[in-house]
């Protein structure tokens, strides 16, 4: 959620870096009209409160006096009405400012492109040369159905399109994949986690899910309570310190985790609905910073190099693209994308997003640090696949891939999947 203080100071700042999120110049105004009435109406309030304050004094010395107070229990009166009245008009203006305040998006920073098409990311590097391949490359899906290791028919049976079973050595693949993407975060100083799968209104706000996002959600309503099925570890990550006051000696903290993620791909009919690249249910793992201020941008660096040593140690090509404004996520002031070689589709896929949403998320949540002098503020979140796991098993099946048809497996893998190097055909799978 952004400062309303930055609004009301540099109002023309805001609509201009937000005009590339599709905010219109009139919405900020719309909102500091709002803003202006409710500070007016609070003023007020507070000031006939005061009075009330006053003349409950009088009343109280007059009784003690044994004088009569009738006048001032009649001014008590009125003025207790007036508040009443306030007060209810005021509730109202303030659902209307936090109806609005809450649907911003953060300010992009200063080094994003201003642009609201994603064609305009900005392509920070590249690592290794796209695989090229002695002979036409099959698509991840048409490998992993033909070897036995994906039955996305199946799934689509027992649950629908967009899901998938992983058998035999693609089960085995994914776990490998898992353990060895959290060792790696492990050695850069990542707490290992295990999270809820379920969170509450609050935990989704506090992330910036809900209420914009609620589409592109699943939640599980009973008479006891609604609650969502997370769409990423970042939400019961970041959630964790939700409400609380840290000690600033304690920042950075780095956190991991691997999980489910459940997305109803809302709006994004007849794209990729072949393989594992757009899934209603996919595995990832997440990695989330809590810093200083002072040291988020250098973080975000960091991190963005935390996800990027995954896929150099599995030797897959990839590139860093920095995200056009409008690209980026609601929460995220600056994001990097981190994009697979795919020789099938010849095409770069995305498999990691590393953002910096600054305060954003920490003034939804109220996540906040105390500094020596004792003051309170508020700390900078970080966000970051470490990696979508179900597109880096496509990746894999991809860029590994025989002219046999089958498939060899990365070497620091090895170790993570039985000392196998190649994956062969399973005799065993019954194709449906």
């Amino acid at each position: 959620m952004l400062d309303i203080k930055v609004i009301r100071e540099k109002p023309d700042w805001v609509k201009d870096k937000l005009k590339w999120r599709g905010v219109k110049p009139e919405e900020i105004d719309e909102l500091l009209s709002i803003d202006a009435k409710r500070r007016e109406m609070l003023v007020k309030t507070e000031t006939l409160k005061a009075k009330r304050n006053e003349v409950s004094e009088q009343i109280a010395q007059k009784k003690r006096n044994r004088e009569n107070s009738d006048e001032q229990i009649g001014q008590m009166r009125s003025v207790g009405a007036e508040i009443k009245e306030l007060d209810e008009q005021l509730a109202e203006v303030n659902e209307k400012f936090n109806y609005r305040i809450v649907r911003l998006p953060n300010i992009p920073a200063d080094d994003v492109p201003m642009s609201m098409n994603e064609e305009d990311a900005e392509e920070v590097r590249t690592w290794h040369e796209k695989t090229k391949l002695p002979f036409k490359p099959k698509a991840h899906f048409e490998i992993g159905e033909e070897l036995g290791l994906l039955d996305f028919q199946r799934a689509a049976k027992v649950a629908g399109s967009r899901f998938v079973y992983y058998y035999g050595k693609g089960a085995e693949l994914e776990r490998a994949l898992i353990n060895f993407m959290l060792d790696e975060h492990h050695k850069e100083g990542y707490k290992e986690m295990q999270v809820p799968y379920l969170v509450n209104d609050e935990s989704m706000f506090g992330t910036g899910q809900f209420p914009k996002f609620t589409e592109d959600t699943y939640t599980i309503t009973n008479e006891d309570s609604d609650l969502t099925l997370i769409p990423t570890a970042e939400v019961p990550l970041t959630n964790y310190y939700r409400g609380e006051i840290l000690p600033a000696e304690k920042l950075p903290i780095y956190v991991t985790a691997f999980s489910p993620s459940f997305r109803s791909e809302a709006g994004s009919a007849g794209r990729d609905t072949r393989g594992l690249i757009r899934m209603h249910q996919f595995h990832k793992v997440e990695m989330v910073k809590y810093v200083l201020p002072e040291n988020s941008w250098e973080e975000l660096e960091k991190m963005t190099h935390d996800a990027e040593n995954i896929l150099q140690k599995l030797n897959l090509p990839y590139r860093v693209i920095k995200l056009a404004a409008g690209d980026a996520s609601f929460t995220s002031a600056k994001t990097y994308d981190l994009e697979v070689w795919m020789p099938a589709q010849d095409t770069y896929r995305e498999v990691s997003s590393c953002s910096n949403c600054t305060d954003f998320q920490a003034r939804r949540a109220q996540i906040r640090y105390r500094t020596e002098d004792g003051s309170v503020k508020l700390v900078h979140t970080l966000n970051g696949s470490g990696l979508a796991v179900g597109r880096i098993v496509a990746a894999i099946l991809e860029n590994f891939q025989n002219a046999d048809g089958s498939v060899n497996v990365p070497e620091v893998l090895v170790p993570y999947f039985h000392n196998q190097t190649k994956i062969e055909a399973d005799p065993d799978f019954i194709k449906p």
